[in-house]
């Protein structure tokens, strides 16, 4: 499929669904007068970012004062499965992110309830379940449909049934997603934020999730080197978070 059948067939699709409009005004406007803002402040940050990187196991024991165990060790039977569903599923989606990161974030702070955003495969989602599910916690995920592909079933098909009875997943963008998550439940353990990149975007749900996150909680947000934006929110919370050097990108986390 070409970038103009893509851009096309994501359009029809918007157009289709009325309850996506507000997220398709958002993205016009974007579009048209804020096309650089994914990349604001992005030289600065590649900057910090490395300055301060560390591996997953030095940032867990830092943080969580344990020894990193690796996934592969600690689930190889759910790991072998959710990678044979990856590789037989029909549509390239974002791969697995740290999540021994993440796993480790919801062990340490016993979480019960946890959101993230963007899902995609459901590599994050499946590090949080793994862990909820020993307290019958919840996950609650926000993620927008994939509308340039035939591929929306898809979204978080290496999660293993079992587990889902622990999972709600709520199917808009972040800005209609978030405030239904936050009505049905107030305060957070953990938040993963994985979802809009644009420096506006990550700005307002870093805002919103760092509200709705109790004390002690963890916060993690991927991909922090496409712009400034959370180098920005943690200055001006005066925050000081760790970086974690994964695969050539760079992971936030943070204990509130």
């Amino acid at each position: 499929m070409s970038e103009i059948q893509r851009v096309s067939k994501t359009f029809v699709g918007y157009l289709k669904r009325p309850d996506l409009y507000p997220e398709l005004g958002r993205k016009i406007i974007k579009n048209i007068f804020n096309r650089k803002s994914a990349f604001k402040g992005k030289e600065k940050t590649e900057t910090w970012a490395a300055a301060k990187a560390l591996s997953q196991a030095v940032a867990i024991e830092k943080l969580f004062g344990v020894k990193m165990q690796s996934f592969a060790d600690l689930f190889p039977t759910e790991l072998k499965e959710s990678l044979k569903k990856e590789k037989n599923c029909p549509i390239k989606m974002g791969g697995a992110g740290a999540l021994e990161v993440i796993y480790a974030a919801c062990e340490f702070t016993t979480a019960k309830n946890v959101v993230e955003t963007g899902v995609a495969y459901g590599w994050s989602s499946l590090a949080a379940l793994l862990s909820l599910q020993k307290r019958n916690g919840t996950l609650y995920s926000s993620d927008m449909p994939y509308l340039g592909q035939n591929g929306d079933q898809f979204v978080g098909c290496i999660v293993p049934e079992k587990l889902k009875q622990n999972w709600k997943l709520f199917r808009h963008a972040d800005k209609e997603s978030l405030p239904r998550i936050f009505s049905e439940n107030a305060l957070f353990d953990v938040v993963h934020y994985d979802s809009d990149k644009s420096y506006e975007g990550r700005s307002w749900a870093y805002r919103e999730l760092y509200k709705h996150l109790r004390k002690g909680g963890v916060f993690l947000s991927d991909d922090i080197g496409d712009n400034s934006a959370y180098q920005d929110f943690c200055e001006e919370n005066e925050i000081e978070s760790l970086i974690v050097e994964f695969e050539g990108k760079y992971v936030g986390v943070f204990v509130k």
